[in-house]
This record gives C-alpha cells, structure tokens and sequence, in this order.
C-alpha cells in the first residue's frame, strides 16, 4: 500500500499541476481584463469558475459542512482559516459567496502570470517587514470600508507539519478596529489530498476536500485590548474541531 502511494502521489500531482497551469492559461485573457479595469466583482466570479475547474478536473470534490444558522456570510467580514494545504484557497471560493480579498505572501508577485492577483486585486504582504505588514494592513482595511470580506490565514505559512501554529494578532486586529465579524473556517482534510513539502515525499491523491464553517463571532464593542482573548478563542476552536474531525493533535 505505502508503494502504490508513493507511485500514484506524484502521478496525481502532476495531473493537479498541469490541470491548474493549463485552466489559468485558458482563462487568463479573462482574469487580465476584469481585474486590469477594475471590475472585481468579476474577477472573483472567474476565480469560483476556476476553482470548480481546478477541484473537479483533479477529482477533488468539496464537502462543506455548516456549523452556522446560514450559509450566507456577513458582508464584509474577516475570513479566518488554518492553513493546511494550497487547496485550501481552492476550496475557498466554495463557500464564500460575495467578493472577498486574499491576503498573501509578497513571494507570489515575483509569479508569472499569477502576479495579476496581487498587482490588482488581493494583497501582498511581506510579512519580515513591519512597514509592508502596516501597508497591507491599511489596504485590508480600505477593502473592508468598500464592503469587501478579507480572507487570512493567522498561522501565516502552511505548516510542515500536520499541527496548528500559533495566529498572528493582524486579522484580529483588524476585525476588532473595523468592527465587523470574523468568520472561523476548518480546512479538515485537505493536507491529506495535497501536502506541501517534496513532491515525491508528501501526499497527493483525489478524494474528499472536507471544510467546516463557524457560526461568525461578532466584535461589536471589542477593543484593541480584547485581541489575545479574540485571537485564542478562534484558535481554540479551530483546534477542537481538527481534534473532533479527524484527531489531529495540537
């Protein structure tokens, strides 16, 4: 069984890959055009397109599960998940259903191609620099102010190992100072479809992507001291439901 693994895992990557550079290439025309005149709305329509065409066509299927009173998100909010794998952006578009803004690392605008995103519409962050980390932060929340939700990932990177690392007070932060709902979101099984690391070494297979979304949690009231209390409690729960889900241990 682990040889089989370790043949198709490279196999099933390589068809992910070639399945992702080959849709974008299709579809970039129409990514060049939404998001160079500014109609984002757009844009972030062409990326849920995308996304479907990436997940399905490397038969990865979506199973989102909802812990809430309504799967329609509070507009604008700040998106909060663990980041386990690069699925985790993929399945993202599944569940958010109004134009939302990525926060990520400035690594991606030296990407060919890919670089539209973050030139145009999401928002690089170099995240060893207080002076970019504050620009991106004034950007996140001039984004808000426009109505639009934010997605971060606390941890910052995707773990090398299968464990939650600690958040980062920025998305906390900035909910609290714009007053508007975090929405926790558990990435569940993705690493196990599609693992960063080697790409001989980590996991790669089709399967179910499993996601769970939170009930929002408000900050209406909340102040720059509640933070740490605000950062822990999503942490937690998160945490937990990576225990509850498949027994990841935190």
């Amino acid at each position: 069984m682990y040889l089989l693994k370790r043949i198709i895992g490279p196999i099933w990557k390589a068809w992910f890959l070639l399945n992702f550079i080959l849709s974008f290439l299709i579809l970039y025309p129409f990514f060049y055009y939404t998001i160079s005149t500014k109609k984002l709305e757009a844009a972030f329509k062409l990326k849920k397109i995308w996304s479907k065409w990436i997940a399905y066509g490397s038969f990865v299927f979506p199973k989102l599960v909802y812990e809430c009173k309504s799967k329609k998100m509070p507009q604008p909010s700040v998106i909060i998940a663990n980041h386990s794998s690069y699925l985790d952006i993929v399945v993202s578009t599944f569940y958010i259903d109004h134009l939302a803004i990525y926060m990520g690392k400035a690594e991606l605008l030296k990407a060919p191609l890919f670089k539209i995103f973050f030139k145009g519409m999401d928002i690089p962050v170099l995240r060893t620099s207080r002076m970019d980390a504050h620009k991106a932060f004034v950007s996140a929340g001039e984004e808000i102010e426009k109505g639009r939700s934010m997605v971060i990932y606390p941890e910052g990177t995707i773990p090398k190992y299968d464990k939650l690392l600690p958040f980062k007070n920025g998305a906390f932060k900035l909910a609290i100072e714009k007053q508007v709902p975090i929405v926790p979101v558990i990435n569940v099984t993705h690493r196990q479809l599609l693992e960063n690391g080697g790409f001989l070494k980590s996991n790669g297979r089709p399967g179910i992507a499993l996601t769970v979304i939170l009930e929002p949690i408000l900050t209406t009231g909340l102040t720059e001291k509640d933070i740490d209390e605000l950062k822990l409690k999503v942490h937690e729960l998160i945490k937990n439901k990576l225990i509850e889900y498949n027994g990841t241990k935190n």
